[in-house]
């Protein structure tokens, strides 16, 4: 996995652009219809550092059963315990999720670049548009390449449709993730970043 595996290459230079007429035109914080919990499962995370709360997230197996299946073992794991969000844009999204090289206790530096033991999952794509609090796997070039990251979108990226694969929505603690502390610079690499401190899976 590269540093850049949300959206790599031109897609993250369309990204940006679409943005700057798109996105970041809306406020902070734009409203969004409170998600509906569906059949779950529900990633709950205990998020500390300048966001401090509980954020759910209702998974949807029913558009991405490998991607669900990979995340709720992780979780179940105690694997995303402890790892950061590594790159955070605001406007766009905050990303974490690697177990390998993104865990606070250890050396940041390389978060990002990893993912885990297990395999990359084949792409999960679906009609599902990339709205406020949507959930969605970070990937490198390759559609196929999708593992162990996430991001949360803090705003409509509609640009990210069919491209990525939609895990879930955020059903509780938007609150908490517009809090989340920003990264610097157009990758958003943030230093010292927030985390997630637990990571468990309600059925």
């Amino acid at each position: 996995m590269r540093k850049d595996t949300l959206v790599a290459g031109c897609f993250f230079a369309v990204g940006l652009a679409v943005l700057g007429g798109y996105a970041l035109s809306q406020s902070a914080t734009p409203a969004m219809a409170q998600a509906v919990d569906g059949p779950g499962p529900n990633l709950v995370i205990e998020v500390a550092g300048e966001a401090n709360g509980e954020v759910v997230i209702d998974l949807l197996p029913d558009l991405a059963p490998k991607h669900v299946a990979q995340i709720t073992a992780l979780a179940e794991a105690g694997n995303y315990d402890g790892v950061v969000f590594h790159r955070v844009i605001d406007g766009f999204m905050a990303q974490t999720g690697d177990v390998e090289f993104g865990k606070k206790a250890g050396d940041t530096s390389r978060a990002g670049m990893g993912g885990s033991d297990f395999p990359d999952i084949p792409a999960e794509f679906s009609k599902e548009t990339f709205d406020r609090g949507v959930v969605g796997m970070a990937r490198s070039q390759s559609p196929d390449s999708a593992n162990s990251q996430f991001f949360i979108m803090f705003a409509p990226g509609p640009f990210l449709d069919e491209q990525y694969t939609v895990v879930g929505r955020v059903i509780s603690g938007m609150d908490v993730v517009d809090k989340i502390k920003r990264g610097a610079g157009g990758n958003g690499e943030v230093v010292d970043p927030d985390q997630m401190a637990t990571v468990t899976v309600v059925k």
